[in-house]
């Protein structure tokens, strides 16, 4: 009998230590190449471990919760029939195929009525940063929306980061700016765009749960009945723990103090936030657009049949406007490179294709996944890049190469009703787009003042390669697209 030792492969670029955060397989269970050994946690994101070996685990020889480095042992298989155990040979996990019907992360939610962008992503309970309240055990199709059974999601604000949502609204109709299900109740037009079998969705109704924040497991990427169970218990676990967060009366303060390791992304990310912080002298500005023709050209590619099944959202049109307005204004598609030898010298590389981030905020911390190459996507590409890279953050299953080569970054604030903010530029870029709510409010236009669906944009820049002046009229064109989004035709 053959003994062989599975080490802790390096499944990024230059990851040193990862975290064994559950595993798949028990001592005495058999294995075949490729099956998953355990999910683990690197300074970037959750990825599946594939066993190199097959044959019968022998010992589990690291326990869940353990940070290690790579090279550790971490499995023993016996009676391997093939594969060489040494870490160079493990295949790096394949990123999973994901259904187009996936609802776009809370911040990428719609948010004036729609909300595509930020919010928490990952696992099959609620979002993360939702506020979560007792479900009904009721939700008649007409309460769907607080005060119109058409509202639609439209756009998502926030750093993905891959999560909350907001509804668009006909005009003339009132604004819904309630951008999450648990604070506005069941979407009716997400529902129907998520694949679930009749039964499935009047459980969803019944207990008042938003089936697109749900994590699919069918094997055509519907949403079953566990799926719902598994939902529904996290989602109770969290509202027990919230009645009795606060703790016991009476019991000393220094002993109603939770202790939180910071590891894995959120530790990752918390150091590339302040070093950017420090390293790139930030640069602020803010302008107010109206978006009453992105909300009608939204409205029309939802009805139209190429695309059909697929979420569109005012986070679309404002990734095509970003990239258009960055090859009129190239420098904000950069990076500041300081010279190797320590001397004060540096250069600005400017990229000639546009990795576009989308943030995501997830349990485990800030994730900026990235479309490669979003230049030469058409409109309905980018639409399904937008929906499938949502999913998979929101699965908890973006991978470590999805997160790298960034070079902009949209945060969609606004899924979550937050106007605007001075958000931090990712690390290795010069320039991040906040994506803030849209609302009704009162407009003056050709002397009227009349309701326009209205939304303000943020832009942070590096002072070093973006002057004011540039920035200025990156965000006037990105706001002009917004506010004509057939400029994309020329």
């Amino acid at each position: 009998m053959t003994l062989n030792k599975f080490n802790l492969p390096d499944v990024g670029e230059g990851l040193t230590e990862a975290e064994i955060v559950s595993w798949k397989v028990k001592p005495g269970d058999a294995v075949a190449i490729n099956d998953v050994l355990c999910e683990i946690e690197t300074a970037k994101s959750l990825v599946e471990l594939p066993s190199p070996f097959a044959g019968t685990v022998t010992e589990l020889l690291v326990p869940e919760g353990v940070t290690i480095d790579v090279g550790t042992a971490i499995i023993s298989v016996s009676d391997a029939v093939s594969g060489d155990p040494t870490p160079a040979d493990v295949p790096a996990p394949a990123t999973p195929v994901q259904p187009l019907y996936g609802m776009l992360p809370a911040h990428d939610a719609d948010t004036s009525g729609g909300a595509p962008a930020g919010g928490p992503l990952v696992g099959s309970g609620p979002k993360a940063d939702a506020v979560k309240r007792r479900p009904r055990k009721a939700a008649p199709a007409a309460a769907v929306s607080r005060n119109s059974p058409e509202v639609e999601p439209v756009q998502p604000h926030t750093l993905a980061e891959v999560s909350a949502q907001q509804q668009e609204t006909a005009p003339g109709q009132a604004a819904v700016v309630d951008t999450r299900p648990t604070l506005g109740g069941t979407i009716t037009g997400l529902v129907n765009r998520v694949l679930a079998k009749p039964p499935v969705r009047k459980i969803a109704r019944d207990l008042g749960i938003d089936l697109a924040d749900v994590v699919a497991t069918g094997s055509r990427g519907e949403v079953t009945r566990e799926d719902l169970v598994s939902y529904q218990a996290q989602r109770d676990a969290e509202l027990d723990n919230a009645d009795g967060f606060w703790g016991r009366a009476g019991k000393p303060q220094d002993q109603r103090i939770e202790k939180i390791p910071v590891k894995g992304v959120r530790k990752a990310t918390a150091r590339a936030m302040v070093e950017s912080a420090f390293a790139a002298p930030h640069v602020s500005i803010f302008v107010d657009v109206d978006a009453s023709r992105t909300m009608e050209f939204v409205k029309r590619l939802k009805a139209s049949r190429d695309f059909e099944g697929i979420k569109v959202s005012p986070l679309l049109i404002l990734a095509k406007a970003v990239i258009w307005a960055a090859a009129r204004n190239p420098s904000v598609n950069a990076t500041w490179v300081d010279n190797a030898d320590g001397t004060d010298t540096a250069e600005i590389h400017v990229k000639h294709y546009m990795n576009l981030g989308i943030a995501a905020a997830t349990p485990r911390g800030l994730m900026v996944p990235n479309i490669k190459d979003a230049q030469d996507l058409s409109l309905k590409e980018l639409a399904v890049a937008l929906n499938n890279l949502a999913t998979t953050a929101r699965a908890g299953k973006t991978q470590p190469a999805e997160m790298q080569g960034g070079t902009l970054t949209i945060t969609n604030i606004g899924a979550l009703g937050i106007d605007t903010g001075t958000p931090i530029i990712n690390p290795g870029e010069v320039a991040i787009v906040a994506f803030g709510t849209i609302k009704q409010k009162p407009w003056v236009l050709d002397g009227e003042v009349i309701p326009r669906w209205i939304t303000t944009l943020g832009g942070s820049f590096d002072h070093r390669v973006v002057d004011g002046d540039l920035s200025a009229r990156f965000m006037a064109d990105v706001a002009a697209i917004l506010e004509e989004p057939a400029l994309l035709l020329d």
